[in-house]
């Protein structure tokens, strides 16, 4: 069915368009891109505009140019953009067949000039109202750029509440001046979101082998380094705990195990830095029980003596727990409390990562039902006389984040937070008592371990607000 380019003529928002032309640049003209035209959820105050997209060489099969959650998310980072126009190859064989990619180097750039020339009348044909303005031709041409250098889809999964995830190994661009050095990281991600990264790992190669001889996808087998976490906001999350380093190694000195609490498992990286290199006990909450498979599977992460999981909802578990610990079940069967009597405890640190499920509102966390007045009094009830509430923020907007820091206001003692510095992410820490720093925190035995194991920076950063 031919496509009316008068139905272009208006931005319509979140709607959605696909179809298929024969590539112009190629002989063969089997070889056919796919264009896809999405407009912004959100109406625009001022005039509308459009931008351009071309998909990079090789990545046409990734979830986050081949499905409309991909493309939203796209559309969202660029807030100026009404209408989000992408031309990427198309999957031969669907969406996910593709499992192996190699960045391509810089000399395809003839190709991809001579594609923009052929496209362009397309292009204005499909936003002729919007791309010229004061008859200067104004169409943005964005381009996509990560630090991907090649990656390898290990395995594809349904989650029951996440939906479909994968996980992947890939290589990124090293930050290290070393020209040598090469990293190697485990991702998962899920389709729902797919621009987001749940959880990324280090990951070394079994054998010892010459970095030279290390290619993505070449059979090459890798183990998880749990020792170590690279997700710019976990550690800052950790970082939290020299709030209430004082009394953790208190604690620690009297013979007991700091406890932690983990609200979103995901790949499990967090629980397992907090067990192996700060001797937390931990408690992990995950709503679906395959991403807890997955994680033991590919990630490293392990039940022990000091690990335990749930599965359920999270406001449902800390709304019970916050019952059971003050010694009010609320139900004498145990039917409507949590059924292991080694909860009966209170925590030092509850850690959140949670993100919202709605892709219409682009990548935000946590989800507003988790920072309701009574989960957080319930929260709050579960955590020790020092103990701290640490959560990942990914605000929408400004108004969102003083939104949430009024809420803790009006809940707990003092807040702090903390700047990733990736425009994205702050870690937002509440505290049930004042902080209190003792004089020999200098040879708190804790405090030394947390500034051992992970960058210091984050420590000296955290602001009272």
């Amino acid at each position: 069915m031919a496509l009316d380019a008068a139905m272009f003529e208006s931005i319509l928002p979140s709607r959605f368009i696909t179809f298929t032309i024969p590539n112009p640049v190629l002989s063969h003209h089997h070889e056919l891109l796919r264009v896809a035209v999405l407009d912004s959820p959100v109406q625009p105050i001022d005039s509308p505009r459009v931008a351009l997209m071309f998909v990079p060489k090789n990545r046409h099969h990734d979830w986050i140019f081949s499905t409309e959650s991909g493309h939203l998310q796209l559309l969202l980072s660029c807030p100026e953009i009404s209408r989000l126009i992408l031309i990427g190859d198309q999957p031969a064989d669907g969406p996910d067949s593709s499992t192996i990619y190699h960045r391509q180097n810089q000399n395809d750039a003839v190709y991809k000039k001579r594609l923009e020339d052929s496209v362009m009348p397309m292009v204005i044909a499909l936003s002729r109202n919007f791309c010229f303005k004061d008859e200067i031709f104004d169409l943005p041409i964005l381009n996509y750029e990560d630090d991907v250098v090649s990656s390898v889809v290990l395995e594809r999964f349904v989650g029951a509440f996440v939906g479909d995830m994968l996980v992947e190994d890939v290589e990124i661009e090293s930050d290290s001046s070393e020209c040598k050095k090469r990293e190697f990281r485990r991702r998962l991600r899920f389709k729902r979101l797919p621009n987001l990264i749940q959880t990324e790992i280090r990951i070394v190669p079994e054998a010892v082998l010459s970095l030279d001889l290390i290619e993505i996808g070449e059979r090459v087998k890798f183990r998880p380094d749990i020792g170590v976490l690279v997700h710019a906001y976990l550690v800052p999350m950790v970082a939290s705990c020299a709030l209430n380093g004082s009394y953790i190694g208190e604690r620690i000195r009297s013979g007991f195990r700091p406890k932690a609490l983990c609200v979103g498992v995901g790949g499990g990286a967090l629980v397992s830095f907090l067990r192996t290199q700060l001797c937390f006990e931990v408690v992990g909450i995950e709503k679906d029980e395959e991403v807890l498979r997955v994680a033991r599977r590919y990630f490293g992460l392990e039940n022990g003596e000091y690990v335990r999981f749930h599965v359920g909802d999270a406001i449902e578990f800390v709304e019970k727990l916050a019952y059971q610990v003050n010694g009010q079940n609320l139900d004498s069967s145990g039917a409507c409390g949590i059924n292991d009597g080694d909860l009966y405890t209170k925590f030092d640190v509850i850690m959140v990562d949670l993100d919202s499920g709605d892709v219409k509102n682009g990548i935000s966390a946590p989800p507003l039902e988790f920072v309701a007045r009574n989960v957080l009094l319930a929260a709050r009830l579960v955590l020790s006389d020092y103990g701290i509430f640490v959560i990942n923020v990914i605000p929408p907007n400004r108004s969102f984040y003083e939104t949430l820091i009024q809420e803790f206001r009006e809940v707990f003692c003092e807040l702090y937070e903390i700047d990733v510095g990736n425009d994205e992410n702050f870690v937002l820490i509440a505290t049930t008592l004042p902080v209190v720093s003792l004089a020999g925190d200098s040879e708190n035995a804790f405090i030394k371990k947390l500034r051992l194991v992970i960058s210091g920076k984050y420590m000296d950063s955290i602001n009272k607000i």
